[in-house]
């Protein structure tokens, strides 16, 4: 299905349905015109003190038309367009997952979630009021949620609750993500900021001469607000791609700059590329007390690494991970990516064999997504992946076999275009979770972002609301602006906070 013709709803709704008939027809387009389109769906939209939706669809060239409806209290009938449509779109979104699942016999294991942040959801909940058997109950009633990602999410938020018990008073606190976008290669399914080290996209001097200045001018103004900070993770790009002395002149700005830097909880490095590892970096991280670090293989198979760009070995993978521990660095993350080109379960249980031979305090487990831009979303034929039913074989083998190993899952977060509408999990050894990870996942809290492509999550104390403040992606875009953008952000935060907005010089 190509083509997929809108009738009884508001244009605004048209993007949600185009996502959500997206689940079953990738690529699918949302049009009012009858000439052009294979197949038809119409709503009926009823509100009173109930919004109810009926939807038929129809389809043609198989001369069959399926039928669905839900409802949902509406509380009141007099309400603004905005509050209106924000009640009415999961009742439409409902009703026409009903009949597409029925039209093609594909069982949607999110239902009608689209977005990100799911643990999020149930978090807001259960801060409603509501007790754990109750946000369940409408996220499966509302929602049409399987029962295992029910489960999922549950041991997710009990988890976060257990690493973090002040998870929902952080809001006083911040945490800060410095970006680095500099890595070795560009893999060919990142989309991330991530800029070859020895390409001409800006210099790496004139990029981390930034990088301070903005680290200086945050400290200042985090020492002036008496604002802690609870975690400070690096990330890109791939940090270590940079020199060790310029990584050590880095933590010695944080230290000189960032009010109790010695007492954040976690301080994270991702050093995803073994390539870009040696001994001198791993002693340094060991003498900065770095707290977790990534050395991410995304697969141990030599021939997927070479398809999407990764130059390392996968011997190269498991003699950095050994040289790590030798040097006492004990809290260390791997990445595994389900559905990589050509790889299917057996692959992946492969994987899992040599991982379960290193045994890392945690392991991500991605799922792979077609991010808009990439290289992999833009070459499609050069890449074949496994079908949704191979995936999920994928995901439950993974959630099987962490649990054997003693990993327990503690965040998880969504994209769009990810393969067989699944997602990624975080597994860790009980302790051993990020707590970066969970703050950024379920945001409770503001995150500054320092350096090239890192966006702020400026989320103002008590109420919750969200305010993104992206630094330019590109490097020279940084290098010409960071002067400008740092007093702007600094006055937003005042802003955020309730503080006078000083001047943006």
């Amino acid at each position: 299905m190509k083509r997929l013709q809108v009738s009884g709803v508001s244009p605004a709704f048209h993007r949600d349905i185009e996502l959500i008939a997206g689940l079953f027809y990738p690529g699918v387009k949302v049009t009012e015109d009858r000439e052009e389109m294979d197949a038809s769906v119409h709503f009926t939209v009823e509100e009173t003190e109930w919004v109810n939706v009926s939807v038929t669809l129809a389809v043609p060239s198989r001369e069959q038309a399926w039928h669905g409806s839900h409802r949902r209290e509406h509380v009141s009938a007099v309400l603004d367009e905005r509050t209106r449509r924000k009640r009415v779109k999961p009742v439409v979104n409902h009703a026409l997952l009903q009949v597409l699942e029925e039209a093609t016999g594909v069982r949607q294991p999110w239902g009608i979630l689209t977005g990100v942040r799911p643990t999020k959801l149930m978090h807001n909940l259960l801060l409603e009021g509501k007790s754990v058997l109750e946000a369940r109950n409408v996220l499966e009633r509302d929602y049409r949620l399987a029962p295992h990602k029910l489960d999922l999410l549950e041991e997710i938020m009990n988890r976060q609750i257990t690493v973090l018990p002040d998870l929902y008073q952080l809001d006083r606190e911040v945490s800060l993500y410095v970006g680095i976008p500099f890595c070795p290669t560009k893999c060919a399914y990142c989309t991330f900021p991530a800029y070859a080290i020895r390409g001409r996209n800006g210099s790496v001097e004139e990029f981390l001469e930034g990088l301070h200045k903005e680290i200086e001018a945050t400290g200042k103004w985090l020492k002036k607000r008496g604002l802690p900070v609870t975690t400070i993770y690096f990330g890109g790009g791939t940090p270590t791609s940079i020199t060790a002395a310029q990584l050590e002149a880095l933590f010695e700005r944080m230290k000189a700059c960032i009010p109790g830097f010695d007492q954040v909880r976690e301080l994270t490095v991702e050093a995803g590329r073994p390539d870009t590892l040696e001994q001198e970096k791993l002693d340094l991280l060991k003498r900065w007390k770095v707290d977790r670090i990534s050395i991410n293989p995304q697969s141990f198979k030599e021939e997927t690494l070479k398809l999407i760009g990764r130059h390392h070995t996968v011997k190269e993978t498991v003699e950095k991970f050994a040289l790590a521990r030798k040097m006492g660095l004990n809290n260390i993350n791997m990445d595994l990516i389900i559905g990589l080109p050509g790889e299917g379960l057996e692959t992946f249980r492969q994987s899992l064999r040599v991982m379960e031979s290193l045994h890392p305090e945690s392991l991500t487990v991605h799922t792979l997504s077609f991010k808009r831009g990439s290289h992999m979303t833009r070459n499609p034929e050069k890449y074949p992946v496994a079908d949704g039913e191979e995936i999920a074989s994928m995901v439950a083998e993974a959630r099987e076999w962490t649990g054997e190993q003693g990993y327990v899952p503690y965040y998880l977060y969504r994209q769009k275009n990810i393969l067989g509408n699944q997602e990624n999990v975080g597994y860790a050894l009980p302790g051993e979770e990020s707590l970066y990870n969970i703050i950024i996942m379920e945001e409770r809290q503001t995150i500054i972002g320092l350096g090239c492509g890192a966006v702020s999550k400026i989320i103002s104390p008590g109420s919750g609301r969200i305010r993104r403040w992206p630094n330019p992606k590109e490097p020279q875009a940084y290098i010409d602006t960071y002067r400008e953008q740092i007093g702007q952000k600094l006055a937003a935060l005042d802003q955020a906070y309730g503080y006078p907005v000083e001047s943006k010089g």
